[in-house]
């Protein structure tokens, strides 16, 4: 089986998470377009329950089994990457064919409780069946991580948007006359189908390599696995109390927003437009690059766990700052475009700029989200899981106290939602940064941390001259795409100009080789 370097695996899964959020907007653009406000705030108000069923079923194994099957590929204990597969299948298997029905049972009750939106009901009973394919997907995923081979899981994501954007306009079309929450149930339908044929392809995948062969002895696996299911527990369940912190909080979201917005007076039908625009259209926009941090996360976690055991300090400093340093060079450009383009931004893919205020507040706070995720995968690596966990508990405790505080005021409403989740990205980022220095005495240098300001600064600057070059033309979509592209090449050139990149890192890209 192919293995990557630290920053080759971080690569491939880069590029596919380019590819699928670039497909993830045109499928989130067509369903804009053909559902409207309302049909989004529907949809996204069902996803966090989804989100939170998945993290119960999971039970945070996905990392444990990257951490565990890279510790024994290391040694060559091919039985005990087995035990780890079917330990693993076996747990999310169960919970998750339990957690459908309940998702199912209760879906009533959440929709016009809990969410005060009955029409969330019917999609999400339609999305419950993509519960037990997560699960499956789930595992092998965490298996290929381990292995360090990150091909499969990255074409599978691709393969998953191709055929959700295939099918979304279909079933929304097919719905729509029927009511805005079927238009809603048909957009999950096209989810799960995307889902159903990425499992399948990393089935295949599994299967061809034949490494392992998971029926060949199944139950003497299971019953000689009590040591390995809790070696897996000793990372997963830490590592899952984050997570469910992290989906208890999208889960808590709409209904802590809707009873809000509801004191301070704001009408169902309102409230949900307004929780749409913010959810559907300025957070797919701020949470953009995080498919780079989010990769670099996930490539982090054997490499530092492989560091760990060799009591390499050096090489562990040294890789979590080099994802802190090119996670903030992917955010930065992004910040800076998002704050000074949102109303042309949001007009061209959306046909309206209502939501251009939140991203404008939202997006100079946002940056610190984008270095929390490879900060957050060091942490679970060094068995910090636990005080990871309470750094979200805090975060999403405060965010909430905000919420309620600032969304009940009238004077505030939805806005006070947008500056609640900030307070939220800020306080938990600090709070894991203090840990690692607490921890292995980590800080980000005082060089590189002016570096970045500057970096902040120039772009703000060339990018504000852009603007007003813009401005002063004829606007038009073409012409903006050109202004970006300059201003995305003056930044790359900043990037080499203040070495964020190194000639070291350089080399590990295939088509620059040659020229360092």
């Amino acid at each position: 089986m192919t293995k990557q370097t630290f920053l080759q695996g971080a690569l491939i899964l880069i590029l596919a998470g380019m590819i699928t959020r670039f497909l993830g907007f045109i499928n989130r653009i067509v369903m804009a377009r053909l559902m409207g406000e309302e049909g989004i705030g529907l949809y996204m108000m069902a996803l966090p329950t989804l989100f939170l069923v998945m993290t119960l079923t999971q039970l945070g194994l996905p990392v444990a089994i990257s951490k565990r099957v890279a510790e024994a590929d290391a040694i060559g204990d091919h039985k005990k990457v087995k035990r780890i597969l079917v330990v693993s299948l076996v747990i999310t298997g169960v919970t998750s064919i339990l957690f459908t029905i309940v998702m199912i049972i209760g879906a009533p009750f959440i929709a016009k409780t809990l969410l005060t939106d009955e029409r969330t009901m019917l999609p999400l009973i339609a999305i419950s069946p993509i519960v037990p394919i997560t699960a499956i997907s789930a595992v092998l995923r965490g298996y290929f991580q381990g292995k360090q081979n990150m091909k499969p899981q990255s074409f599978a994501q691709v393969i998953e948007q191709i055929v959700r954007i295939t099918c979304v306009a279909l079933f929304i079309n097919l719905l729509l006359p029927f009511g805005v929450e079927y238009a809603a149930a048909g957009a999950m339908i096209s989810v799960i189908l995307g889902e159903f044929i990425s499992m399948l392809y990393m089935i295949g995948s599994f299967k061809r390599r034949k490494v392992v062969k998971i029926r060949t002895n199944f139950f003497s696996y299971l019953k000689s696995s009590k040591d390995t299911l809790k070696e897996l527990f000793s990372i997963a369940l830490p590592s899952t109390g984050s997570k469910m912190i992290g989906s208890i909080s999208n889960f808590l979201e709409p209904i802590l927003v809707a009873q809000s917005l509801a004191i301070a007076g704001v009408a169902t039908t309102l409230a949900t437009k307004q929780y749409g625009e913010l959810t559907g259209y300025v957070l797919p926009l701020l949470f953009l690059p995080t498919f780079i941090t989010h990769s670099l996360a996930i490539a982090l976690v054997p490499n530092i766990s492989e560091a760990e055991a060799r009591n390499n300090q050096k090489l562990i400093h040294y890789r979590i700052h080099q994802s802190i340093r090119i996670s903030f060079a992917s955010g930065a450009i992004a910040t800076v475009i998002l704050t000074l383009f949102s109303v042309q931004i949001l007009s061209y893919m959306y046909g309206t700029a209502n939501a251009s205020t939140f991203i404008m507040l939202m997006a100079p706070f946002y940056i610190l989200l984008y270095i929390q995720s490879p900060l957050q995968a060091a942490l679970q690596a060094l068995d910090l899981a636990k005080p990871a966990m309470w750094n979200s508990l805090i975060g999403a405790t405060v965010k909430f106290a905000v919420l309620l505080v600032l969304a009940s005021n009238p004077n505030f409403g939805i806005m006070g939602v947008a500056i609640a989740m900030c307070v939220g990205v800020v306080l938990i980022t600090l709070l894991h940064l203090i840990t690692l220095q607490k921890a292995i005495n980590y800080y980000i240098p005082f060089k590189d941390l002016s570096k970045m300001i500057l970096l902040m600064v120039l772009t703000w600057v060339v990018g504000d001259f852009m603007k007003n070059i813009y401005e002063s033309l004829n606007p038009n979509i073409i012409t903006f795409m050109i202004v970006l592209i300059i201003l995305v090449l003056v930044y790359i050139l900043f990037l080499f100009i203040l070495r964020f990149l190194t000639k070291e890192e350089l080399k590990q890209i295939p088509f620059l080789q040659k020229w360092f």
